[in-house]
Protein backbone atom coordinates (compact mmCIF):
# COMPACT_ATOMS: atom_id res chain seq x y z
CA UNK A 1 0.00 0.00 0.00
CA UNK A 2 2.93 2.30 1.09
CA UNK A 3 4.95 1.14 -2.17
CA UNK A 4 2.34 2.35 -4.65
CA UNK A 5 1.74 5.88 -3.03
CA UNK A 6 5.53 7.00 -2.58
CA UNK A 7 6.02 6.04 -6.50
CA UNK A 8 2.90 8.08 -7.57
CA UNK A 9 3.97 10.81 -5.17
CA UNK A 10 7.66 11.23 -6.64
CA UNK A 11 5.76 10.97 -10.12
CA UNK A 12 3.14 14.13 -9.23
CA UNK A 13 6.15 15.97 -7.64
CA UNK A 14 8.68 15.36 -10.46
CA UNK A 15 5.89 16.48 -13.30
CA UNK A 16 3.98 19.42 -11.35
CA UNK A 17 7.72 20.72 -10.77
CA UNK A 18 9.49 19.81 -13.95
CA UNK A 19 6.91 20.72 -16.34
CA UNK A 20 6.59 24.52 -15.86
CA UNK A 21 10.49 24.59 -15.44
CA UNK A 22 11.04 22.84 -18.76
CA UNK A 23 8.93 24.83 -20.86
CA UNK A 24 10.01 28.07 -19.48
CA UNK A 25 13.90 26.69 -20.52
CA UNK A 26 11.83 25.32 -23.63
CA UNK A 27 10.75 29.03 -24.55
CA UNK A 28 14.05 30.54 -23.63
CA UNK A 29 16.33 28.45 -25.45
CA UNK A 30 14.06 28.53 -28.70
CA UNK A 31 14.53 32.29 -28.86
CA UNK A 32 18.72 32.02 -27.67
CA UNK A 33 19.23 29.43 -30.56
CA UNK A 34 17.10 31.66 -33.01
CA UNK A 35 19.14 34.15 -32.76
CA UNK A 36 22.47 32.97 -32.25
CA UNK A 37 22.52 28.99 -32.72
CA UNK A 38 25.50 28.85 -30.21
CA UNK A 39 26.32 24.93 -30.07
CA UNK A 40 25.99 25.06 -26.16
CA UNK A 41 22.61 26.27 -26.42
CA UNK A 42 21.74 24.03 -29.08
CA UNK A 43 22.58 20.80 -27.18
CA UNK A 44 20.55 22.23 -23.98
CA UNK A 45 17.30 22.94 -25.96
CA UNK A 46 17.88 19.19 -27.11
CA UNK A 47 18.22 18.76 -23.58
CA UNK A 48 15.22 20.30 -22.77
CA UNK A 49 13.07 18.28 -25.08
CA UNK A 50 14.62 15.55 -23.63
CA UNK A 51 13.27 16.23 -20.30
CA UNK A 52 10.19 17.26 -21.68
CA UNK A 53 9.52 13.89 -23.47
CA UNK A 54 10.30 12.10 -19.96
CA UNK A 55 7.54 14.50 -17.99
CA UNK A 56 5.03 13.22 -20.72
CA UNK A 57 5.82 9.92 -20.15
CA UNK A 58 4.92 10.26 -16.19
CA UNK A 59 1.17 10.62 -16.20
CA UNK A 60 1.00 6.97 -17.92
CA UNK A 61 3.42 5.80 -14.79
CA UNK A 62 1.51 7.81 -12.13
CA UNK A 63 -2.00 5.75 -13.88
CA UNK A 64 0.37 2.74 -13.30
CA UNK A 65 0.51 3.09 -9.86
CA UNK A 66 -2.78 4.10 -8.87
CA UNK A 67 -3.64 0.83 -10.34
CA UNK A 68 -0.91 -1.18 -7.67
CA UNK A 69 1.58 -0.99 -10.41
CA UNK A 70 -0.27 -3.24 -12.88
CA UNK A 71 -0.76 -2.29 -16.21
CA UNK A 72 -4.66 -2.19 -16.99
CA UNK A 73 -3.71 0.09 -20.60
CA UNK A 74 -2.86 -1.81 -24.15
CA UNK A 75 0.39 -3.59 -24.21
CA UNK A 76 1.73 -1.18 -26.76
CA UNK A 77 1.77 1.82 -24.93
CA UNK A 78 3.51 -0.05 -22.09
CA UNK A 79 6.18 -0.33 -25.23
CA UNK A 80 5.92 2.66 -26.33
CA UNK A 81 6.05 4.78 -22.63
CA UNK A 82 9.25 2.56 -21.10
CA UNK A 83 10.96 3.21 -24.31
CA UNK A 84 10.61 6.85 -24.24
CA UNK A 85 11.13 6.78 -20.20
CA UNK A 86 14.11 4.68 -20.69
CA UNK A 87 15.54 6.60 -24.09
CA UNK A 88 15.05 10.02 -22.16
CA UNK A 89 17.28 9.46 -19.62
CA UNK A 90 20.12 8.37 -21.63
CA UNK A 91 19.75 11.00 -23.93
CA UNK A 92 20.09 13.47 -20.76
CA UNK A 93 23.39 11.81 -19.71
CA UNK A 94 25.04 11.56 -23.01
CA UNK A 95 23.66 15.73 -23.78
CA UNK A 96 24.90 16.33 -20.42
CA UNK A 97 28.44 14.81 -21.02
CA UNK A 98 28.88 16.59 -24.55
CA UNK A 99 27.94 20.22 -22.83
CA UNK A 100 30.44 19.51 -20.21
CA UNK A 101 33.29 18.99 -23.27
CA UNK A 102 31.68 21.94 -25.36
CA UNK A 103 32.09 24.26 -22.55
CA UNK A 104 35.77 22.83 -21.54
CA UNK A 105 36.60 23.47 -25.05
CA UNK A 106 35.12 26.97 -24.95
CA UNK A 107 37.26 27.83 -22.29
CA UNK A 108 40.38 26.16 -22.91
CA UNK A 109 40.73 26.09 -26.53
CA UNK A 110 38.89 29.41 -27.22
CA UNK A 111 40.53 29.39 -30.95
CA UNK A 112 39.21 25.56 -31.47
CA UNK A 113 36.05 26.62 -30.21
CA UNK A 114 35.83 29.37 -32.91
CA UNK A 115 36.68 26.87 -35.51
CA UNK A 116 33.78 24.60 -34.86
CA UNK A 117 31.05 26.91 -33.76
CA UNK A 118 29.37 26.09 -36.97
CA UNK A 119 25.41 24.68 -36.50
CA UNK A 120 26.10 21.63 -38.04
CA UNK A 121 28.35 20.04 -35.75
CA UNK A 122 25.70 20.71 -32.65
CA UNK A 123 23.22 19.38 -34.51
CA UNK A 124 25.22 15.90 -35.19
CA UNK A 125 26.49 15.64 -31.99
CA UNK A 126 22.66 15.86 -30.88
CA UNK A 127 21.42 13.56 -33.72
CA UNK A 128 23.99 10.96 -32.75
CA UNK A 129 22.86 11.17 -29.16
CA UNK A 130 19.47 10.28 -29.76
CA UNK A 131 20.27 7.60 -31.59
CA UNK A 132 22.36 6.15 -29.28
CA UNK A 133 19.94 5.94 -26.77
CA UNK A 134 17.31 5.42 -28.78
CA UNK A 135 19.15 2.14 -30.40
CA UNK A 136 20.07 0.65 -26.63
CA UNK A 137 16.82 1.25 -25.34
CA UNK A 138 15.13 -0.33 -28.36
CA UNK A 139 15.52 -3.73 -26.51
CA UNK A 140 12.44 -2.44 -24.41
CA UNK A 141 10.74 -2.93 -27.80
CA UNK A 142 12.42 -6.36 -28.71
CA UNK A 143 12.46 -8.16 -24.73
CA UNK A 144 8.14 -7.22 -25.24
CA UNK A 145 7.55 -8.68 -28.42
CA UNK A 146 10.01 -11.20 -29.74
CA UNK A 147 8.49 -14.53 -30.20
CA UNK A 148 11.26 -16.32 -28.07
CA UNK A 149 11.29 -13.40 -25.46
CA UNK A 150 8.01 -12.06 -24.85
CA UNK A 151 6.10 -13.12 -22.05
CA UNK A 152 1.82 -12.52 -23.03
CA UNK A 153 0.63 -14.00 -19.17
CA UNK A 154 2.70 -10.67 -17.53
CA UNK A 155 0.19 -7.96 -16.10
CA UNK A 156 2.88 -5.68 -15.48
CA UNK A 157 4.78 -3.26 -18.06
CA UNK A 158 8.70 -4.31 -18.56
CA UNK A 159 9.10 -5.96 -14.76
CA UNK A 160 8.93 -9.38 -13.72
CA UNK A 161 11.32 -10.77 -16.69
CA UNK A 162 11.39 -14.44 -17.41
CA UNK A 163 14.63 -16.46 -17.01
CA UNK A 164 15.10 -15.74 -21.09
CA UNK A 165 14.38 -12.36 -21.09
CA UNK A 166 17.14 -11.63 -18.73
CA UNK A 167 19.73 -13.85 -20.18
CA UNK A 168 19.46 -10.70 -23.38
CA UNK A 169 19.10 -8.36 -20.74
CA UNK A 170 21.58 -8.51 -17.82
CA UNK A 171 24.15 -8.55 -19.90
CA UNK A 172 22.86 -5.59 -22.07
CA UNK A 173 22.23 -3.49 -18.92
CA UNK A 174 26.05 -3.61 -17.46
CA UNK A 175 26.70 -2.13 -21.37
CA UNK A 176 24.66 0.14 -20.43
CA UNK A 177 26.66 1.00 -16.93
CA UNK A 178 29.42 1.60 -18.57
CA UNK A 179 28.73 3.01 -22.14
CA UNK A 180 25.81 5.24 -21.30
CA UNK A 181 26.26 5.88 -17.37
CA UNK A 182 30.56 5.70 -16.55
CA UNK A 183 31.78 7.29 -19.76
CA UNK A 184 29.65 10.24 -19.25
CA UNK A 185 30.22 11.09 -15.63
CA UNK A 186 34.02 9.98 -16.22
CA UNK A 187 34.20 12.50 -19.53
CA UNK A 188 31.93 15.71 -17.24
CA UNK A 189 34.32 15.03 -14.00
CA UNK A 190 37.48 15.44 -16.20
CA UNK A 191 36.37 18.48 -18.16
CA UNK A 192 34.67 20.86 -15.26
CA UNK A 193 37.48 20.01 -12.68
CA UNK A 194 40.03 21.34 -15.56
CA UNK A 195 37.34 24.30 -16.42
CA UNK A 196 37.09 25.36 -12.39
CA UNK A 197 41.36 25.26 -12.29
CA UNK A 198 41.63 27.73 -15.81
CA UNK A 199 39.07 29.98 -14.06
CA UNK A 200 40.71 30.13 -11.06
CA UNK A 201 44.00 30.75 -12.72
CA UNK A 202 42.26 33.76 -14.50
CA UNK A 203 42.67 36.58 -12.46
CA UNK A 204 40.43 38.62 -14.28
CA UNK A 205 37.46 36.26 -13.61
CA UNK A 206 34.97 37.61 -10.72
CA UNK A 207 34.40 35.12 -8.03
CA UNK A 208 30.51 35.74 -8.71
CA UNK A 209 31.27 33.83 -12.40
CA UNK A 210 34.02 31.20 -10.65
CA UNK A 211 31.06 29.99 -7.81
CA UNK A 212 28.61 29.52 -11.03
CA UNK A 213 31.23 28.03 -12.49
CA UNK A 214 31.18 25.37 -9.36
CA UNK A 215 27.78 25.40 -9.26
CA UNK A 216 27.64 24.42 -13.20
CA UNK A 217 29.90 21.53 -12.38
CA UNK A 218 28.25 20.41 -9.19
CA UNK A 219 24.50 20.69 -10.87
CA UNK A 220 25.79 18.31 -13.53
CA UNK A 221 27.41 15.60 -10.79
CA UNK A 222 24.10 15.94 -8.82
CA UNK A 223 22.30 14.55 -11.83
CA UNK A 224 25.12 11.73 -12.20
CA UNK A 225 25.31 11.18 -9.24
CA UNK A 226 21.64 11.24 -7.32
CA UNK A 227 19.86 10.71 -10.82
CA UNK A 228 21.54 8.36 -12.71
CA UNK A 229 24.40 6.32 -11.21
CA UNK A 230 21.81 4.65 -8.94
CA UNK A 231 19.28 3.44 -11.14
CA UNK A 232 22.67 2.36 -13.37
CA UNK A 233 24.36 0.85 -10.26
CA UNK A 234 21.20 -2.11 -10.58
CA UNK A 235 22.69 -3.15 -13.89
CA UNK A 236 25.90 -3.93 -12.59
CA UNK A 237 24.90 -5.62 -9.08
CA UNK A 238 21.90 -7.56 -10.98
CA UNK A 239 24.03 -8.84 -13.62
CA UNK A 240 26.49 -10.42 -11.13
CA UNK A 241 23.36 -11.79 -8.91
CA UNK A 242 21.65 -13.13 -12.15
CA UNK A 243 18.48 -11.18 -11.17
CA UNK A 244 16.81 -7.98 -11.83
CA UNK A 245 17.15 -6.62 -8.13
CA UNK A 246 13.62 -6.16 -6.40
CA UNK A 247 14.62 -1.93 -5.58
CA UNK A 248 15.43 -1.10 -9.20
CA UNK A 249 12.13 0.17 -9.67
CA UNK A 250 12.96 2.48 -6.73
CA UNK A 251 16.39 3.97 -7.95
CA UNK A 252 14.19 5.32 -10.84
CA UNK A 253 12.30 7.62 -8.65
CA UNK A 254 15.46 9.28 -8.67
CA UNK A 255 15.42 9.17 -12.39
CA UNK A 256 12.55 11.94 -12.49
CA UNK A 257 14.09 14.18 -10.10
CA UNK A 258 16.16 14.78 -13.35
CA UNK A 259 13.81 16.95 -14.67
CA UNK A 260 13.86 19.34 -11.96
CA UNK A 261 17.71 19.53 -11.54
CA UNK A 262 18.25 20.33 -15.18
CA UNK A 263 16.77 23.65 -15.30
CA UNK A 264 19.04 24.42 -12.43
CA UNK A 265 22.20 23.54 -14.68
CA UNK A 266 20.63 25.64 -17.67
CA UNK A 267 20.55 28.85 -15.26
CA UNK A 268 23.88 28.27 -14.75
CA UNK A 269 25.12 26.87 -18.57
CA UNK A 270 23.19 29.74 -20.45
CA UNK A 271 24.65 32.60 -17.66
CA UNK A 272 28.42 32.22 -17.73
CA UNK A 273 29.43 32.10 -20.88
CA UNK A 274 27.63 34.18 -22.77
CA UNK A 275 27.50 37.10 -20.76
CA UNK A 276 26.92 40.15 -23.26
CA UNK A 277 28.40 42.66 -20.15
CA UNK A 278 32.63 43.59 -20.09
CA UNK A 279 32.58 41.11 -17.45
CA UNK A 280 32.36 37.73 -19.78
CA UNK A 281 34.43 34.85 -19.31
CA UNK A 282 35.91 34.82 -22.95
CA UNK A 283 36.26 39.01 -22.76
CA UNK A 284 38.14 38.80 -19.52
CA UNK A 285 40.52 35.16 -21.16
CA UNK A 286 41.18 37.71 -24.16
CA UNK A 287 42.03 40.72 -21.51
CA UNK A 288 44.29 38.43 -19.54
CA UNK A 289 46.05 37.01 -22.97
CA UNK A 290 46.00 39.77 -25.49
CA UNK A 291 49.73 40.88 -24.48
CA UNK A 292 50.75 37.33 -25.68
CA UNK A 293 49.54 38.65 -29.32
CA UNK A 294 51.47 40.78 -32.12
CA UNK A 295 49.87 44.04 -32.69
CA UNK A 296 49.12 43.04 -36.34
CA UNK A 297 46.55 39.84 -34.77
CA UNK A 298 44.70 41.55 -32.30
CA UNK A 299 42.30 42.61 -34.74
CA UNK A 300 41.48 38.89 -35.72
CA UNK A 301 41.54 37.90 -32.09
CA UNK A 302 39.43 40.59 -31.15
CA UNK A 303 36.65 39.87 -33.78
CA UNK A 304 36.62 36.28 -32.84
CA UNK A 305 36.11 37.29 -29.53
CA UNK A 306 33.21 39.55 -30.55
CA UNK A 307 31.33 36.55 -32.33
CA UNK A 308 31.68 34.46 -29.40
CA UNK A 309 29.82 36.33 -27.26
CA UNK A 310 26.74 37.06 -29.48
Amino acid sequence: MVDWFVILSFYIISFVMGLPANLVALCAFSIKVHRSRLPSDILLLNLTVSDLLFLITLPLKMHEAASGMKWTLPSFLCSINSFVFFSTIYTSSLLLMAISVVRYIAVAYHMTYQRLQKTLYPIIISAVTWLISAAHCSITFIVQHHPSLSNSNSSVCYENFTERQLEVLLPLRLEFFFVLCLVPLLVSIYCYLRLILILYSRPTISWMQKRKAIGMALGTLAVFLICVLPYNLSHVLGFFQGQSPKWRYYTLLLSTLNTCIDPIIFYFSSSIFHLTSKKSIFRNLFSLRRCSFPPHMMSNERLNLSNAEK
